[in-house]
């Protein structure tokens, strides 16, 4: 993924997307426990805790410029 000899990982707009989605995600899990019914529930904190690992994940990618797991899973049909 090379655009002009670069990284497209590498561009301003690309890590502030990044970043955007990963403070989505981190906001999302934390959604995810405040609705719950029943917060303890397992179900609950596995998704919550899979979903903010991708969100910071995210964060710390778009930090680093590198890419994240969100975006090697590529798209999804």
């Amino acid at each position: 993924m090379t655009e002009r000899g670069r990284n497209q990982d590498d561009s301003q707009g690309s890590r502030i997307v990044t970043g955007c989605i990963g403070a989505l995600f981190v906001v999302l899990a934390i959604a995810i426990i405040a609705v719950a019914d029943r917060p303890t529930s397992p179900g609950a904190l596995f998704a919550a805790s899979i979903i903010a690992l991708l969100g910071i994940d995210a964060l710390i990618s778009a930090v680093r410029a590198t890419r994240s797991l969100l975006s090697r899973i590529g798209p999804l049909p």
